[in-house]
């Protein structure tokens, strides 16, 4: 029996739980890069038995899951995974398991909070500066967030708890979704306010949304434009929530600060425009990456794998 694990882009997989009871039954290989297209998947993938994945990285439609035929069983991590076309799998005679998650959404909503402050105070320029030999010349000058307006786009898990860390920093936080109400937003310390206002509103927006047909491209050039000159844009959610496009515009002119983890293409490519933008802070997905998250993730997946090797699969995607 032949296992991929793969996704493992910094290269953390083997250092997070034991795998000693998997690698005495299967043999075990590790892939810590993308794969450059279906093609390379394809080529890379077709003589495994098992697969276990890494959530939103390497993606399999339909297209792809069809051309595996030696694939019987998908270990995916976390509860759902948009780019994982389960269905083809199941129908094909696929197992499909999952994981639970190790924390409530505090590693994104912790990283968002990181975004924040180091696009308020600059901290990557001025981190630059002091790298290349140079002090404080040219390091554009932060601002005090207390006293700020926060303005955060779905008050769920985390972006309660990104209003939480607001309020800790003496800012008055605004919150707006599809279905929000005064009263759930009152209840987690917020003012609900219209879409509109709140992006005219606030100093800082911070995006907690689910990627839905109802949020692909909730935030493009025009609600840029209703944006305060200097607003920070920070997004941990899902990356085709904003237009790419418009907010690169937006952060060349200096109209915004945007600090973002994630992108409408993982691994973003080399040559993407983000990259050379100015008025950005950018990480690469690192939202729910923390070591805690993937001791879990890698101990259920390997606990499922057994389970399914013994005849007796657990957490069984439906």
């Amino acid at each position: 029996m032949r296992i991929a694990v793969l996704d493992d882009w910094q290269q953390i997989a083997r250092k997070s739980t034991d795998w000693s009871a998997l690698m005495a039954r299967a043999e075990v290989a590790f892939f810590d890069t993308a794969f450059r297209s279906e093609d390379e998947a394809v080529k890379a993938l077709a003589d495994f038995d098992i697969l276990m994945s890494m959530r939103e990285r390497t993606r399999f439609p339909a297209s792809l899951v069809t051309r595996l035929p030696r694939l019987k069983m998908f270990a995916m991590t976390g509860r759902r995974a948009a780019t994982i076309d389960a269905a083809t799998m199941t129908a094909r005679g696929v197992t499909v398991c999952n994981t639970g998650s190790a924390d409530n959404g505090e590693g994104t909503a912790e990283l968002a909070l990181g975004l924040m402050l180091a696009a308020t105070r600059r901290i990557p320029a001025a981190d630059a500066n002091i790298r290349q030999g140079r002090f404080q010349d040219g390091v554009p000058v932060g601002f005090v967030l207390s006293g700020k307006t926060l303005g955060v786009l779905g008050l769920g898990r985390l972006g309660s708890l990104m209003a939480r860390y607001g309020r800790a920093l003496g800012m008055h936080v605004l919150a707006w979704s599809q279905n929000l109400t005064p009263d759930k937003a009152a209840a987690a310390g917020a003012a609900w306010v219209s879409k509109d206002d709140l992006l005219s509103r606030a100093d800082v927006i911070s995006i907690h949304l689910v990627l839905s047909d109802r949020t692909r491209g909730l935030i493009g050039a025009p609600e840029l434009a209703r944006m305060k000159p200097g607003t920070i844009l920070v997004n941990t959610s899902r990356g085709p929530i904003v237009d790419e496009n418009a907010v690169v515009a937006a952060a060349n002119s200096g109209r915004i600060i945007a600090a973002l983890d994630v992108y409408d293409e993982e691994p973003l490519p080399a040559n993407h425009p983000l990259r050379t933008a100015k008025n950005t802070v950018l990480t690469p997905h690192l939202g729910f990456g923390t070591a805690e998250t993937y001791a879990l993730f890698y101990r259920q997946s390997i606990e499922n794998v057994l389970a399914f090797l013994d005849g007796k699969p657990t957490r069984v995607v439906s």
